[in-house]
């Protein structure tokens, strides 16, 4: 997903991601949204959030950052 997407669908949320990185713009879309902040930290590539909408690219997220 692009930034500029992720921007897009903050202020249509109205959550207000600035100058956030990619990351923390998705966890703070997800925390208003009621959910955990867990994005890019699923631990050995496990994750039982799979109706999210940032599933995938956490998937890969996850994978880079464990390496």
């Amino acid at each position: 997903m692009k930034m500029q997407d992720i921007r897009s669908m903050a202020k249509a949320m109205g959550v207000k991601v600035g100058n956030m990185k990619k990351t923390d713009a998705i966890r703070a879309i997800q925390k208003s949204e009621g959910n955990f902040d867990c994005y890019g930290r699923a631990v050995g590539g496990y994750c039982d959030q799979g109706n999210c909408l940032f599933y995938d690219d956490c998937m890969k997220t996850s994978q880079e950052e464990d390496n």
